[in-house]
Parts: C-alpha cells; structure tokens; sequence
C-alpha cells in the first residue's frame, strides 16, 4: 500500500499542454465517469476495465480498475483526493503496479485556455515487479500516454 510521502528516490514526471478551452468546460470533462475511458489508449495497446468506482467527485472516491497489457493484467486502486490548487485534484494509488504514484491533474486558465498539468509522483517497487513498472510506467511510454491523453482530451473539448 502506498503512502502520502514519497519514498526516497521517487521521481517526477509533468506534462503541460494549453487547451484552448474554458475551466467551466474542462472540469466537466474530467468529472464525466466515462472520462477515464477516453483517456486510456485503445486496445491493443492497452485495455483497461473497471472493477469498482465509488467517487463521488473528483475530489472524493475510489475508484479500481484493471489494466491489460496483451495477456499481462495490472490491478489498480486509486483514491482522488483534492489537489494543490482549486481547479486540481489529485488521485493516489492506495495498491497497484508501482511503489509510489501520486497523479496531480492541475487546470490553470492562461491566455489561450487552460493549462492542463499531469504532474506524477512515482517510484517503483523492487525487483521483478519494478523491472516491469519501469517498462510500461515510466520514460517513452508514460510520456507517449500522456501526449495521447492530451491530445484526446484537446479533441473532446474542441469548441
């Protein structure tokens, strides 16, 4: 089970786009039950299931779900939780794939829309389940899942 503090060691990862969208808009995208859905890349890439979501905000709420990566599952319990700022939450794994993963999503307006933020937290268990973290949650691929997201997220909220 994870905690709140990061273990020494841990990293950051942060992806930044500007959406040219309003707050009111993107919020209401991200509070949509079915938002994660369209955020996760499409099989066969990845495909994800929902075992349980009992969020009742983007603030407040658990929600697990199972990840599959061709035959290999990766189960998943995050709790959302408020975030840094106002227009932010932040969901934390309470137990999964990794040792540490806190996924801050901070909207901010700016000239042009809002600055969406994933700013990660992580750190990777040891050992075989590590080598494997370190494979589909970190580097090339979490960037490439993020810049998909991004751009899924600018389609949706296209005006």
């Amino acid at each position: 089970m994870s905690t709140t503090v990061p273990p020494k060691g841990h990293k950051i990862f942060e992806h930044r786009s500007i959406i040219a969208t309003t707050m009111a808009a993107m919020l209401a995208f991200h509070e949509d039950p079915k938002a994660l859905a369209r955020l996760t890349p499409p099989p066969p890439l990845m495909f994800m299931q929902v075992l349980r979501d009992d969020r009742t905000s983007l603030t407040a709420g658990e929600l697990e779900f199972r990840l599959w990566f061709g035959p290999l599952p990766v189960r998943w319990l995050a709790r959302h939780e408020p975030g840094p700022t106002d227009t932010s939450f932040v969901d934390r794994m309470l137990a999964g794939p990794m040792a540490y993963w806190e996924h801050q999503h901070i909207f901010r307006e700016v000239e042009g829309g809002i600055e969406l933020t994933d700013r990660i937290t992580l750190a990777h268990k040891t050992g075989a389940a590590g080598l494997l973290s370190r494979l589909i949650f970190d580097g090339l691929p979490l960037r490439l899942l993020f810049v998909y997201r991004h751009l899924r997220t600018r389609l949706a909220l296209r005006q």
